[in-house]
Order: C-alpha cells, then structure tokens, then sequence
C-alpha cells in the first residue's frame, strides 16, 4: 500500500484527520523551536561547539523529563488527552514569549543563560510529553488493523510538519540575521514560536473532549498510584516481548544513530565552515536535513509494503545491517555528496525502524497502559540521545572526523541487527499489519 493511498484510507477517519491536523501543527512549532534553539546554541558567532558542549545542552534539556516522564505519565492514562493537547499547547506558547523576552534582552551573563536553558528544558519536556499524548491517542481514531498504516503515515507527515516549521524557520533567520543583530533575529523566532503553538491548541479544540480516551479516567492521580503506575507499565512490557524487545532495539540504534548525527554536526559546523560563518552553516546544515526528511518520507512509502511482503523481523533486521554498510560507504566519505547521501539512508533506514516498532507498541500495549508505554518509550529516546552525545564527547574531535569512529559504529549497528534477529525469531510481530497482507496477496493475484 503507497503513502498516498494509506492517507486516503486513514482519511476517511474524521479523529484522525482531526488528530493529524494537531499532531503536523505542534511539530511545526517544534520545527520552528529547534531552528531558534540551535540558531542561539550552535551558530553564536561568538563560540564553537563541540561535542562535549553538545552533549551538555542534550543532558540539561532531555535528562530530566527522562527522570520525571514516568510520573507524569499516568496523567495520559487518567486525564482527558485532548485537554492534555490544549492545555500543553498553551503552555508552549508561554514558555517561547519567555524565551523571547530572556534572548531578545541581549544579555549573555550567567544569570541569563541559566534562564534560558531552563525554559528550554521545560519547553522540550512538555513537548515530549505532547508527542506522548498524541501517540496515545492514535488507537481512538482508528480501526486495529490499520496500526501499520498510521504509524507509517503519522510518524511522516508529522516531521514533515517539522521539517516545514525548520525550513520556515532558517528561512526567517537568514533574513533576520542581515537586518537585525543576532540576539534579536532570535529573540522574533520565539515569539512565532509562541504563534504557532497557539494556533496547535486552537485547532486541538475542534476535537470532542472525551474522543481521544482514556477509556476509563479517574479524578486524582496520587503519588502512590503514580509508582504503582510505572511498575504496572513495566510489568506490561515484560509480559509483551514484541512490544519491550522493540524498546530496546530502537534506544540501541538511537545510541548509534545519535552519535553520528553530532559528529555530522560538527562536520558542518567546524570542518567545512569557519566559526564566524554563522548564514553559510545554517544554510548548509538545512540542506543535510531536508536529505534526511527526504529519507523519512520514502521510509512511509517502503515501510508498509516491505512489512507486508517480508513481515516487521526481517524489516528491521535488513535496515540494521544496510545501515551498518552506508555508515562505512558512503558515510565515511567527508565531503558533501556523500555525506548528503549516507544522510538519506541512514534516514531512510531509521524511520523505517521507528515505524516498525511503533506498530509493535500500538499493537501489543493495552490501551489503559499506552500513555505510560509511549512516555517510556520517549525516555528511552531522550537517554539514548544523551548517551550518543556523551560517547561523541569522548571519542569525536572537534570537527567530528574520525573514520575509526565511524568504523566502530558500522560494528554496532551489525551487532544490533543480529541480536534482534536472535531474540526475535519465536515472536509474533506482525499484528496490526494483518490488512496490509490481505491487500498485498490480492493485488497479486
């Protein structure tokens, strides 16, 4: 089934079209939050990053909701997930006017940078707290069958909403930054920032309160019940290996695959611009990414089908080991095309497994527990991301070069892909894909 044709089907579900519009909405805010975060962390004029300052911002921004996620988590499962998506929204709009009102006042003392990163830290939070919610909620739109489909379509359209909001973004910030000083071209990101979540939380309130689950809700959430939450969570998990052995196979390849993403990075950052190119990086940099986009939407148009033919197991065990050869060739190659091109599949490999293990989680996670489910899920992303860029700091130069390195990832990756193989062979991973095989053998015949 094509991209186009699992949207028509998707379509006919008014939730999801209702769900889907709010989901492109708050990752184009998000978009448009990572360009101003980056333009005011990575492209100051005035400093070069490297891997140990990279990691630092990922352990101060992710590492606490990693630690809180399982606590606020049972609010998804308690709490109407449409109020959830307003109220969040909402909140996001404050905290950019905040982060406008510290950056666009120009100071660079202690004090101000203490208060930016922990808007930041409660801005990025809320926004994976959001994601969560809106994972959550994706069952209630739709049939049982049709998990491969959405998780192939949502997890695309949804960074392409992202994509869109970056591209608008560094559009705005190449503009501002020949009219206005750094600080201040910033400073307006935010406040757009703040506009587009307002508009994410207008459009959350077309969709009925109760539509969106939980099924059963209660009116307090206690803290006792909040522990008793994320052990029983857990304790799902165990019981439903397709759903953990993904977890755990996604967080390995996000440890690999973050590591790579900082040293490339770095790679335009430092190796092919000077310090002081702050336009000329921004602008090359956004090329790589749109590489990388283009990789995740062709990973919705191959994932359905390829599922289908070969099932998830050999899906995600083929991506593993593709992905170990393009890190050596062309991924070691340090000059723009190649790098372009490795990006590509790289991306293509990786949203690929994304999509796969989301079908695992929406498939075989019981719909009172997928709130807490898809909340661990992002804690594993937050910490494997933090871990890749503590491993950068340690191994990568400052300009991200080191073909051993590289070498080193390739070895994992392959270590990776094997031991899902292994542990995968007497699991059952293919439920919610059942739709997709019976339209893939009568098309055949």
């Amino acid at each position: 089934m094509s991209f186009v044709a699992g949207l028509r089907r998707l379509g006919r579900h008014r939730l999801f079209r209702q769900l889907l519009v709010v989901r492109v909405a708050i990752q184009g805010a998000d978009g448009l939050l990572q360009v101003a975060l980056a333009s005011f962390v990575l492209f100051s004029p005035e400093r070069q990053p490297d891997a140990a300052s990279i990691a630092a911002v990922l352990a101060v921004t992710l590492l606490p909701f990693s630690v809180l996620g399982p606590f606020v988590s049972v609010t998804i499962d308690r709490f109407s997930r449409r109020q959830i998506l307003l109220v969040g929204a909402v909140g996001e709009a404050v905290l950019a006017l905040a982060l406008a009102g510290v950056v666009g006042s120009g100071s660079r003392s202690g004090a101000s940078e203490v208060a930016v990163y922990g808007i930041v830290l409660l801005s990025i939070s809320l926004t994976r707290y959001l994601l969560a919610a809106l994972s959550a909620s994706l069952p209630h739109t739709i049939d049982p069958d049709e998990y491969l489909v959405a998780n192939a379509v949502v997890p695309t359209v949804g960074p392409a909403g992202v994509l869109v909001g970056a591209g608008v973004g560094t559009a705005l910030r190449l503009v501002l930054g020949r009219l206005v000083p750094d600080y201040l071209a910033n400073a307006v990101l935010f406040v757009v920032v703040a506009v587009a979540f307002v508009v994410a939380g207008l459009l959350a309130l077309r969709i009925p309160r109760r539509a969106l689950g939980p099924d059963q809700t209660t009116t307090a959430a206690r803290a006792g019940d909040v522990l008793h939450g994320l052990v029983e969570a857990v304790r799902h998990l165990r019981a439903r290996p397709e759903a953990g052995l993904g977890l755990l196979t996604i967080g390995a390849h996000r440890i690999v695959y973050g590591v790579v993403t900082v040293a490339t990075i770095l790679v335009y950052r430092n190796y092919f611009h000077a310090v002081t190119d702050v336009e000329p990086a921004i602008a090359d940099l956004g090329v790589l990414v749109v590489a990388t986009a283009v990789g995740f939407v062709a990973a919705a148009a191959l994932a359905p089908p390829l599922s289908a033919r070969f099932g998830i197991r050999a899906v995600v065990v083929g991506c593993l080991l593709g992905s170990a050869v393009v890190q050596l060739l062309p991924g070691a190659i340090y000059s723009r095309v190649p790098l372009l091109v490795a990006a590509f599949l790289l991306g293509l490999g990786a949203q690929v497994i994304k999509i796969c293990v989301d079908t695992l989680v929406q498939a075989h996670v019981d719909d009172d527990v997928k709130g807490r489910t898809f909340v661990l899920y992002d804690m594993v992303f937050n910490v494997a991301l933090v871990l890749a860029a503590a491993v950068g700091a340690l191994v990568l130069p400052t300009d991200g070069r080191s073909i051993p390195v590289l070498a080193v990832l390739a070895a994992c990756y392959l270590a990776t892909g094997v031991a899902f193989a292994v542990v995968s062979r007497r699991l059952h991973l293919d439920r919610g894909t059942e739709s997709l095989r019976t339209g893939t053998r009568a098309a055949e015949a």
